[in-house]
């Protein structure tokens, strides 16, 4: 069955993704799925029209689901538990719709919403489907600046908020971030509109509106017909000069997209549990937490909280258990922090796991002692899986729903119909089996990809497709086995994965050279047994530098927690003599990776002085960073 998906996907994509696209419950049916612009991007279902939210909700209540709960709340760290069946749901969000469209908020306007993993996210989410505004999610982490950034680049009517967020046992005040993030930027919003939540009470301004308010005088709208290509939402990912790009999704494309990956790579049918974990402002949380686990009339579980600490490294066993999770979706990262509190597993016995069919994990290699403790524990397939912040949905995995293929370990799985992956070399030259290059898929991509970067398609041109012509540069590298399973070996480019999160080493650059005593810098991302990847700085520092190494430090993990967040995890920055350079001053910052990393590497050709190698590698040694300091 799997060789016949890929086969009529590779063969006739017209075709294929017309048959897909019957999943969706259309209010005018497309008569063309794919038209290909002057880039060699599709564009998907042109002349469809939908809503989003009417197909999350609406649909399902038509079809005699309403009593089925839609999303479970689970928050250990307020001890709150709420379920909402579709029919609860969509009254909820029918009225918070109309509560925005009542602030003047309207088709094709934006709207960001900095909220916790918190019910209230995916109603502000669909709601803004629902009359086609293009809502923005900004992860509750994110410092003032990052916000900031954000807001001037949406340039959004609304901002939509909570009085705090809660980091384990930790109130963190929201409304003083919101506040500086709308003074630092240049666009200025209409309304903010603020959820007290019974942990805080924050003091409203100006501009400010309490949500429950606007809710109560509010009036229940119905759904808007869209066009498959209206943007359903602005996703920010870190891109490698520091300023973050705005991934566009379309709502057609998406959709389609998404309940394809449900029945085909997740196996999962209406009344399944669906969990996600992970947080809404990042894709994973976008695409499984709350579109497709909908689409798809599931159960989709919220959880406010962590895998430990809250309240101990048993609550993921205790959630999956107690909702009788069918299907789980992490990162690896959460099982590695599991896993180093309850090494043994003793915890997992005192919950009854007999529901869940699969884990997938994604957002970071798994390491092979994480895989192997899983399998042992669990008994079920354990499934890595690869995808992007840009593609919206998996490019590779093992498609439980067509086919039982065999779990290699170590790889991401084999490629997803529509996904044709190649691994090219810098001469733009395939890559034979087991030979690393750049991960690139060939154009044009499939529905639910971004079909361009909000107000600057060029920049879409320039990140994704000048490097290897008429392929999608993906930034990461890897390679295929003679069975064509994809194994992903990192980033190529400056951005980072810190426990799932994406972020740019270049803007961490930024913030370390603006300190007064560093003369240049680098920061790269070096493997972490717990994070996957946790960033380190090398500074050279000026020579009329009075300020001690470890005062320089304490100041630049903080101008970092400051400008990103404290989720960056920059944690160490440490005195070199020099940084090694081409002759041309390119840093090479791959190869300090590699150094930290204890992996073999070629000494460039065009390497100024090779001796700074062996000077990088001792000093790594001599303070234990990274795999190279435990020699």
């Amino acid at each position: 069955m799997y060789s016949k998906l890929m086969s009529g996907a590779g063969s006739d994509p017209e075709g294929y993704w017309s048959e897909q696209s019957k999943r969706v419950a259309w209010f005018s049916e497309p008569t063309q799925a794919q038209t290909i612009n002057s880039d060699g991007l599709a564009q998907w279902f042109a002349d469809g029209e939908l809503n989003t939210c009417y197909l999350c909700l609406d649909y399902h209540v038509d079809q005699g689901r309403g009593d089925l709960d839609a999303i479970v709340y689970d928050s250990p760290v307020t001890g709150v538990k709420k379920r909402y069946t579709y029919h609860e749901l969509l009254q909820e969000v029918a009225l918070f719709a109309g509560a925005l469209a009542g602030l003047g908020i309207g088709q094709g306007d934006r709207v960001i919403i900095y909220l916790p993993m918190i019910p209230e996210a995916v109603i502000a989410m669909l709601a803004c489907a629902r009359i086609g505004a293009i809502h923005s999610v900004v992860f509750g982490g994110f410092a003032a600046k990052e916000l900031a950034t954000r807001i001037d680049d949406a340039a959004p009517k609304v901002i939509l908020t909570a009085s705090c967020g809660i980091e384990f046992q930790q109130v963190i005040p929201y409304l003083p971030l919101v506040n500086e993030a709308c003074e630092l930027a240049s666009h200025q919003v209409d309304h903010r509109v603020i959820l007290q939540r019974r942990e805080l009470q924050a003091a409203l301004h100006d501009k400010d509106l309490d949500w429950q308010a606007i809710t109560a005088a509010a009036t229940r709208v119905s759904s808007v017909a869209l066009k498959a290509t209206d943007p359903l939402y602005i996703l920010y990912t870190s891109g490698t000069t520091g300023k973050p790009k705005g991934v566009v999704r379309d709502n057609g494309g998406h959709a389609v997209a998404l309940l394809h990956s449900m029945a085909v790579i997740y196996g999962v049918t209406p009344g399944d549990v669906f969990w996600a974990a992970s947080d809404v402002g990042w894709v994973v949380g976008h695409s499984y937490i709350v579109f497709a686990p909908l689409l798809a009339g599931c159960t989709s579980i919220l959880f406010e909280g962590k895998p430990v600490r809250t309240p101990d490294a048993g609550t993921f066993w205790r959630v999956i258990g107690e909702y009788g999770v069918n299907v789980f979706f992490t990162a690896p990262t959460a099982f590695r922090a599991i896993r180093k509190e309850d090494p043994q597993g003793a915890m997992l016995s005192a919950y009854d796991m007999s529901s869940l069919r699969a884990l997938f994990v994604a957002g970071e290699r798994t390491d092979p002692a994480t895989y192997q403790w899983l399998c042992r524990l669990l008994q079920i397939p354990v499934i890595d899986h690869w995808w992007q912040t840009e593609t919206g949905s998996p490019v590779s995995a093992i498609p439980l729903g067509v086919a039982a293929l065999a779990v290699k370990e170590g790889s991401a799985g084999v490629m997803m119909p529509g996904f044709e992956v190649a691994i090219l070399n810098d001469e733009h030259e395939a890559c034979g089996p087991g030979e690393e290059g750049d991960v690139v898929l060939k154009l044009p991509l499939p529905p639910g990809c971004l079909p361009t970067v909000w107000r600057n398609h060029q920049r879409l041109i320039d990140a994704y497709l000048v490097q290897h012509p008429g392929y999608y540069h993906t930034g990461d590298g890897g390679f295929l086995d003679e069975q064509g399973y994809l194994y992903i070996m990192g980033r190529t480019d400056d951005v980072i994965n810190v426990a799932g999160h994406r972020l740019s080493t270049g803007e961490m650059e930024e913030i370390v050279a603006a300190h007064a005593s560093v003369a240049e810098c680098a920061v790269v991302g070096i493997a972490d047994n717990n994070k996957g990847q946790v960033p380190l700085g090398l500074l050279v520092l000026k020579d009329d530098n009075r300020i001690s190494s470890q005062v320089l430090q304490a100041a630049l993990i903080q101008a970092v927690r400051e400008n990103i967040g404290a989720f960056a995890n920059f944690r160490r920055a440490i005195v070199v003599d020099r940084l090694p350079k081409t002759r041309s001053g390119k840093i090479l910052r791959q190869i300090i990776r590699k150094i930290a990393n204890d992996e073999d590497f070629e000494h460039p050709a065009t390497i100024d002085d090779p001796v700074i190698l062996e000077e990088i590698s001792d000093r790594f040694k001599a303070e234990k960073i990274g795999l190279v300091g435990e020699i």
